[in-house]
C-alpha cells in the first residue's frame, strides 16, 4: 500500500499537531520540537514492502525526539535507516552524536532514547525495519548507529539507488513482489554495514571483532548441516574451541543460542514468503533443524506462536491502515490519501487511515512475539539441547 499524508490542508494553527500524528504512525512516537509551527510546511510519502516499509519525507526545520516513555510499553525493536538528500542531519543516542551529510546514511535504534534534527529544510528516506530481521543477519546492530555509513558508493550506493527506484515501480508490483523487494533492501543494507572497516573496532578490540566476524560469516554459510558443532567451526575459522567460547561470552549469549536463533530467523523469512512453496518440516530441515518437534517448540517460544500458525498469518496478513477514532476529538482535520483512494478524512470523525497515535501513547506492536526475557526463559525451557548448546 501507498499512503501520502501532507500538511498542505491542513490549518496553520493545527499543522504541528497533525504532523505529530504523522510522524507516529509512519514510524513510532516522538516528541517534536518545530522552529516555527504556524509556518510549518512538510509532505510524508509511505510505500508498504511487505515487513518493511519506505518512506520520503519533506519538511522545515525540525527537532525529534524518542524518550524513555515513548517505548515502555512497546515489545518489538525497530531500527530506521534514514538517508539525507538535502540537508545535513544531526543524531545522538547512548552518548555518541553524528552529523550525516547528503552521500551518508545512519541507522537510529526505536529502543534507546535518541535526539535527530535538522536545521534546514530536509528532504529524507526512511527505511523502518524490524529488530528480528536485522538483528538475525548481523550480530548487536545497535553498535552501528553511532556511524555515518556510505550512500553513495560500493553496497550502500546500491542499497540507496534501490531506494529511489521503487516509487516509480511500487504500482506495478504485486504483494509478493513488493514484499521480496523490502527483504532484498535488507540483505543490500546488511551488505554495506558489514563492509565498512569501522564496524570491525566498535567492540573490545579489532581483532576481537574480526574473529567474530569470520565465525558469524561461517555459520551463516553452514546453517543448514545439523551436525555443525563447536569444533567445525573452530576449525573452519583457524582458532581453538577454547577461544571461540571465550570470545561469546562477552556477548551475553552462547555459541549455540545465538546459533539456533539464526537458524529460527531463517526459518521465519521463509515461512514469511508467499513464493516459498516447501512444507514446514522442509524449511526446517532446509536451515539445519533435524527434528520437526523440536523445531516447532523452539519456533514457538522465540516468535509466540507455531510455524505453521505464523506462516497462515504472514501470508493473511495486509497492511493495516484502518481504525476508528472517533474519539479524538481534538485531532486536527488533515489531508491524506492512499493508493486506495481515500482522502480528506477526519481522523475524529472517520475511521483514519493509519495507526495515528498522539505522542503521548505509543503505537501498539504487533503480538506475533513475546518480550526478550519471556522468549528466552521458554527458550531454556522448551527447547532439547543441540550439539552445540550441548558443549
Amino acid at each position: 500500500m501507498k499512503t501520502t499524508i501532507t500538511t498542505s490542508a491542513t490549518p496553520a494553527t493545527e499543522r504541528s499537531r497533525h504532523w505529530h500524528d504523522a510522524i507516529a504512525h509512519a514510524y513510532f512516537p516522538l516528541d517534536l520540537n518545530f522552529r516555527h509551527p504556524d509556518n510549518f510546511t512538510g509532505d510524508l510519502t509511505l510505500w508498504t514492502l511487505g515487513s518493511v516499509s519506505l518512506s520520503r519525507l519533506t519538511s522545515e526545520a525540525l527537532q525529534y525526539k524518542r524518550l524513555p516513555h515513548h517505548f515502555k510499553a512497546e515489545r518489538e525493536e525497530h531500527f530506521l535507516v534514514t538517508v539525507p538528500a538535502r540537508s545535513e542531519v544531526f543524531f545522538s543516542q547512548c552518548g555518541k552524536d553524528v552529523r550525516c551529510h547528503p552521500g551518508g546514511f545512519i541507522l537510529e535504534r526505536s529502543h534507546e532514547p535518541y535526539e535527530f534534527s535538522h536545521a534546514e529544510a530536509a528532504d529524507l528516506w526512511v527505511l523502518k525495519v524490524e529488530g528480528k530481521a536485522l538483528g538475525g543477519r548481523i550480530r548487536q546492530p545497535d553498535r552501528f548507529c553511532s556511524l555515518q555509513f556510505n550512500a553513495a558508493e560500493g553496497a550502500g550506493g546500491l542499497f540507496t539507488d534501490m531506494l529511489h527506484l521503487i516509487p516509480n515501480r511500487f504500482d506495478a508490483m504485486t504483494p509478493e513482489t513488493r514484499a521480496t523487494v523490502g527483504q532484498q533492501l535488507i540483505d543490500l543494507l546488511v551488505l554495506a554495514l558489514k563492509a565498512d572497516e569501522r564496524t570491525l573496532t566498535t567492540g573490545n578490540s579489532t581483532v576481537r571483532e574480526a574473529h567474530l566476524t569470520r565465525i558469524e560469516a561461517f555459520v551463516r554459510r553452514n546453517m543448514s548441516d545439523a551436525e555443525l558443532d563447536p569444533e567445525t567451526i573452530a576449525r573452519g575459522c583457524g582458532i581453538s574451541t577454547r577461544y571461540l567460547h571465550e570470545l561469546f561470552r562477552d556477548t551475553n549469549q552462547t555459541l549455540g543460542s545465538w546459533i539456533r536463533d539464526q537458524r529460527l530467523e531463517a526459518c521465519r523469512e521463509a515461512l514469511r514468503d508467499p513464493s516459498n512453496r516447501q512444507t514446514v518440516a522442509e524449511i526446517a530441515y532446509r536451515w539445519g533443524f533435524s527434528d520437526q518437534a523440536q523445531f516447532s517448540r523452539a519456533f514457538k517460544a522465540h516468535f509466540g506462536v507455531p510455524p505453521k500458525d505464523y506462516r497462515q498469518q504472514a501470508r493473511l496478513q495486509q497492511p493495516v491502515f484502518c481504525f476508528q477514532a472517533a474519539e479524538r476529538t481534538a485531532v486536527p482535520r488533515a489531508t491524506f490519501s492512499t493508493s486506495a483512494g481515500m482522502k480528506g478524512m477526519s481522523p475524529a470523525a472517520t475511521a483514519f487511515c493509519g495507526p495515528i497515535s498522539s505522542a503521548s501513547q505509543p503505537v501498539p506492536a504487533a503480538k506475533i512475539s513475546t518480550s526478550p526475557i519471556a522468549r528466552t526463559a521458554r527458550a531454556e525451557n522448551s527447547v532439547r539441547p543441540s550439539p552445540l548448546s550441548a558443549r
